[in-house]
């Protein structure tokens, strides 16, 4: 085989739709992958961001997936990632033309199945249309894990597709598309995938669980990641099933695109800096500070970033806990994020109660995400559990230290910091509690006020690399195993 044939199927792609840093990944990786004597395209449902982004798209036809005996008809378009790599998208509007991906910060949109039921069909309605049939199709999430199956049943014979494999990615285990059971019949599948070894989850259908099941390899975003899912602390629920497939389980480090986050070339910020002048960072902090109206006086004080999805898997509520208890330390806090209504309440309420010290900014802003990367001092990440993260990775480049808890790729990308050595490039907590969260600033703030060791600590930490480069030539290895693999398990 010279050239592999892939199609990454994914529900987000930075920069047509993006809800957390799966989209990052999909924005990036095909573009490294391209490189590698990959035949490599991208599909994507069309939400209403893809549509207002790629709105000269160009039609390329139509699609009638047969769900449950009746044609559902979506419209493919075909634009470029980067100009680079070809891209298609769905469009059908009483399916994706909606103000959220997934769902409202109240809760889940109730036709989620029926959505990605249709963006799964349409993926090998697609292939037909394009004359485009992959060796592999790349599934991210819950949201593509009905390829996986339909590649066991309903295209398990068919002359194009009989020979193709499915790489799995599980960018986050607890989102896993749980549904009624009695909706079934929409997926038009073979009644023994009703029970346990199929999608079966405690009496409702788990389109994730079906992925794991049936796709030829899987890989999490973090080599440590891949270790605690098989945990009954963090499997939520699918500890056992992925434990019998843990030799097909592989953990991958997600890489960055240094085009889009360097303070060298940054376009958003206010001034460029490097490891070895780091003047433009004090116009960073102070531009930032000024935007989100905070006041002068924090220049001389750390200043605390997050920028983050707000669920409970980041540490919001041990965060919430000892605010108070951070802010007596006469430090800044800014928050950027969105997601679960009653964090929007409990972050805006710590916003009213301290004008001076912190700052709460509800939504998506990438510009501003990008000022409090290179305008903040600490950035924290107390995840519950982090596949991978991307913004301790960010944040390094920055010269923003992060403080995040051990667990998952966080673990994985930050060596904590030794003070006997002056090795490390972070800091890091182990215990899930507000109280080792405190104890660890306190430590932080200890060796903020030491400026000569601060600034040693920012250039180590500016000069660490975790490009896409290597990270794409492990997925290129995990491609072809998923081609050894046979088709068809036990």
């Amino acid at each position: 085989m010279s050239e592999l044939r892939v199609l990454v199927v994914s529900p987000e792609v930075t920069p047509f739709a993006k809800t957390g840093g799966m989209a990052d990944v999909c924005g990036s990786l095909p573009l490294y992958l391209r490189s590698l004597d990959c035949d490599i395209r991208v599909f994507l449902p069309g939400h209403r961001s893809v549509q207002q982004i790629a709105s000269r798209a160009r039609i390329l036809g139509n699609v009638e997936p047969i769900i449950c005996g009746l044609p559902v008809r979506g419209t493919i378009r075909n634009t470029r990632l980067e100009k680079k790599v070809t891209t298609y998208f769905v469009e059908n509007d009483a399916l994706f033309d909606r103000e959220y991906l997934y769902g409202t910060p109240e809760g889940d949109y109730p036709d989620n199945l029926q959505r990605f039921t249709f963006f799964a069909r349409s993926a090998f309605e697609l292939c037909a249309l394009v004359d485009f049939w992959p060796h592999v199709f790349h599934c991210h999430d819950w949201q593509s894990g009905l390829i996986p199956v339909y590649l066991r049943t309903m295209f398990a014979d068919h002359p194009e597709l009989s020979h193709s494999a499915s790489v799995l990615t599980i960018h986050n285990l607890a989102y896993q598309g749980l549904f009624p059971m009695d909706l079934f019949p929409l997926l038009d599948i073979p009644e023994q995938w009703r029970d346990v070894r199929g999608l079966e989850f405690w009496g409702k259908l788990n389109f994730l669980k079906g992925a794991i099941q049936s796709a030829n390899v899987i890989n999490t975003v973090s080599e440590n990641y891949s270790r605690e899912i098989q945990t009954e602390e963090l499997g939520c629920g699918l500890d056992g099933v992925l434990r019998d497939r843990r030799d097909d389980l592989f953990g991958i480090l997600n890489g960055t695109d240094y085009t889009e986050w360097d303070p060298r070339t940054d376009p958003y910020i206010a001034a460029h800096y490097t490891s070895e002048n780091l003047e433009g960072k004090v116009s960073c902090k102070r531009d930032l500070l000024e935007t989100l109206g905070l006041p002068e006086e924090l220049m001389t004080r750390p200043v605390v970033g997050m920028i983050t999805r707000l669920a409970a898997q980041k540490g919001l509520d041990i965060v919430a806990e000892c605010i108070d208890e951070m802010l007596a330390l006469e430090v800044g806090f800014v928050l950027l994020g969105t997601g679960d209504q009653k964090y929007h309440e409990m972050f805006q309420r710590i916003g009213a109660r301290f004008p001076q010290k912190a700052a709460i900014r509800l939504g998506f802003d990438n510009e501003l995400a990008h000022k409090i990367e290179a305008g903040s001092d600490i950035f924290l990440m107390p995840s519950r559990y982090e596949p991978c993260g991307l913004n301790q990775i960010y944040s390094l480049r920055y010269g923003t230290i992060p403080l995040v808890r051990a667990t998952g790729g966080l673990d994985d990308t930050i060596r904590d910091y030794d003070p006997a050595t002056g090795s490390g490039n972070g800091f890091k907590f182990e215990a899930y509690s507000a109280r080792a969260l405190m104890q660890r600033m306190i430590s932080v703030l200890e060796l903020y006020r030491n400026r000569a060791a601060w600034t040693d600590l920012m250039r180590r930490a500016m000069r660490e690399e975790f490009t896409w480069a290597r990270s794409a030539s492990k997925y290129m290895d995990l491609y072809r195993l998923a081609l050894q693999q046979p088709r068809h398990r036990a």
